[in-house]
């Protein structure tokens, strides 16, 4: 006797063939657009850094703006550069993963909440690579919901800040999210990182409430914890454990050519 069309065998197998189907598709699909998808956030990773340069303009041809910018890995132990890795391809979060190529954070070391910190990170040059009118370099920590993640633009001396950005957060929309607001970001420029004493670690932290002088920006209304998460970030990755050592080398060329300036004036007045 044939089964009817609501029996129980009937419907389990229709479901089971179009749970199969809908796999398929979902798979095939998904293995389709990954490459679109990869190239759409490399895109999305060059327009963030050529906005925090204050270089992106809307409809410009980002893979040629992008060109101009120098890309290299930096040694985050000794603040130097390294050719050990292509820094086109190199990718610091896996590094970070990876135990020979990172160390474990725990206590006061870890105030950015990372657990683990890679040994090397690309760092980005606008201008002259060895005299560079910018360095962009990313910064990563924790917010109030989860992980931050951004860039930091600074000028050739090592200690002004051109701008902030963050493209990856969970931070609540109208509170911590306000980091993504423009009105914000532009707070940040034209501060200074560290303080006159010649400190390696950094002075510039977001207030509780107004900020002021060279080395405080405004607070964010009812987001104190993301605003802790922003200083904590930035105190870290501007420090001697982050790229504190390495930007202490363009603020040593500064100081050098300034002294080498002053001497030129004392020779010339002696003259």
């Amino acid at each position: 006797m044939a089964q009817s069309n609501n029996s129980i065998k009937k419907i389990l197998i229709v479901a089971f063939a179009l749970c199969i189907v809908c796999s398929v598709v979902v798979s095939t699909a998904a293995v389709a657009l990954r490459p679109m998808q990869a190239l759409n956030e490399e895109l999305d990773r060059k327009t963030n850094i050529l906005r925090v340069a204050n270089l992106y303009e809307s409809g410009m041809d980002v893979e040629a703006a992008f060109a101009e910018i120098e890309p290299r890995v930096v040694d985050l132990r000794t603040g130097e550069y390294t050719d050990q890795f292509d820094p086109d391809t190199f990718n610091h979060f896996q590094a970070a993963r990876d135990p020979a190529s990172s160390r474990t954070l725990s206590g006061e070391r870890d105030i950015a909440g990372l657990s683990r910190q890679e040994n090397y990170a690309t760092v980005y040059l606008v201008g002259d690579g060895d005299n560079p009118d910018q360095i962009i370099v990313p910064i990563r920590g924790q917010g109030l919901w989860g992980l931050m993640r951004g860039y930091m633009s600074i000028e050739g001396d090592g200690n002004t800040i051109v701008g902030i950005t963050y493209y990856e957060h969970s931070e609540t929309p109208g509170l911590g999210a306000e980091v993504n607001n423009p009105r914000w970001q532009a707070q940040w420029e034209g501060k200074k990182i560290y303080a006159d004493d010649g400190s390696l670690n950094p002075a510039i932290r977001v207030a509780r409430g107004s900020g002021s002088g060279d080395h405080e920006v405004d607070g964010l209304s009812g987001a104190t914890l993301t605003a802790n998460g922003v200083t904590n970030m930035l105190q870290f990755w501007l420090s001697p454990e982050g790229f504190g050592e390495y930007l202490a080398r363009f603020r040593d060329d500064i100081s050098h050519e300034e002294a080498q300036d002053a001497d030129v004036e004392l020779d010339a007045e002696g003259a």
